[in-house]
């Protein structure tokens, strides 16, 4: 599914699509990693940004 981008809503936010170059920029910068540390979370955890983050901080602390 294409991302709506004339749909800004909360459900928009809270999921990573890596495939959008400006999302992947946006979210990496946002946790502070490199765009493909974000691509091998998202394969991880899956692309809510919440699973994501936790699984971020959970790495920079091991």
């Amino acid at each position: 599914m294409s991302d709506d981008k004339s749909k800004a809503g909360g459900q928009d936010r809270r999921r990573i699509n890596v495939n959008e170059d400006y999302e992947l920029r946006d979210w990496a910068a946002r946790f502070g990693v490199t765009e493909q540390a974000l691509r091998d979370a998202v394969a991880r955890v899956g692309d809510r940004a919440d699973e994501v983050q936790r699984y971020l901080k959970g790495k920079q602390t091991a």
